[in-house]
């Protein structure tokens, strides 16, 4: 891989995402500081890293994007995240969503479907932005529960339901923000889990996202 680097020009253009999506009704201070430190042009191809900072999403290969940093700072604000909290990501993807994560000072659990997808996101996120994540490969729709519970699990890809074992898998009081809908378009849901078990469901507007894959995904 070659040598990442970044330089005045791309903060320059990070303060103004950051600004953007302020303007976007992005309210968590936290989030925001994230999305201004991370090198999103990391994530993308040469040619498209002049791009990074538009609130846009990508193509990363493998028929898969990455998200417009709108969706990844409305995802993540809706976690309602603490420092140290145990976070479960299903599609690590191009790694920007995780070390937006890691950046928030979570420990951070990842899985993804995509080999290809898996290699480079790890390799990033370690080598150049020193993002401690446990990385897995294989299937995220049934979860990771072998270090199940957690305080928050985030979907980055639209299912059509939610799936019972992340559910099962969140802590008393947890978050699960996840897209849930066809394969074109998704309601953004959150769904916590109350202290005596049971189940609260909140929307949150229409978004656009590549399909989950896995046995409680899209095949």
């Amino acid at each position: 891989m070659e040598k990442l680097t970044d330089d005045f020009r791309y903060q320059g253009m990070r303060r103004n995402l950051v600004i953007e999506l302020e303007k976007k009704g992005i309210r968590d201070a936290a989030v925001l500081r994230a999305i201004g430190k991370i090198p999103r042009h990391f994530f993308l191809d040469t040619a498209l890293a002049i791009h990074a900072y538009q609130d846009k999403a990508f193509p990363i290969g493998e028929g898969q994007t990455i998200s417009q940093p709108y969706t990844v700072a409305r995802q993540t604000e809706l976690l309602e995240l603490k420092p140290g909290d145990k976070v479960l990501e299903i599609g690590t993807g191009s790694g920007y969503q995780c070390s937006v994560l890691c950046e928030l000072g979570v420990n951070v659990y990842t899985i993804e479907f995509q080999p290809n997808l898996f290699k480079k996101a790890q390799k990033i996120l370690t080598r150049y932005l020193g993002c401690k994540a446990q990385f897995f490969l294989g299937d995220g729709s049934m979860g990771l529960s072998a270090f199940a519970p957690y305080d928050a699990i985030l979907v980055t890809a639209g299912a059509p339901s939610v799936p019972a074992p992340l559910i099962d898998q969140l802590k008393p009081g947890g978050r699960l923000v996840i897209p849930e809908g066809d394969n074109e378009k998704q309601e953004m849901i959150r769904i916590t889990k109350t202290q005596t078990g049971e189940v609260k469901r909140e929307k949150f507007g229409e978004f656009a996202f590549v399909p989950l894959r896995g046995n409680l995904g899209w095949s």
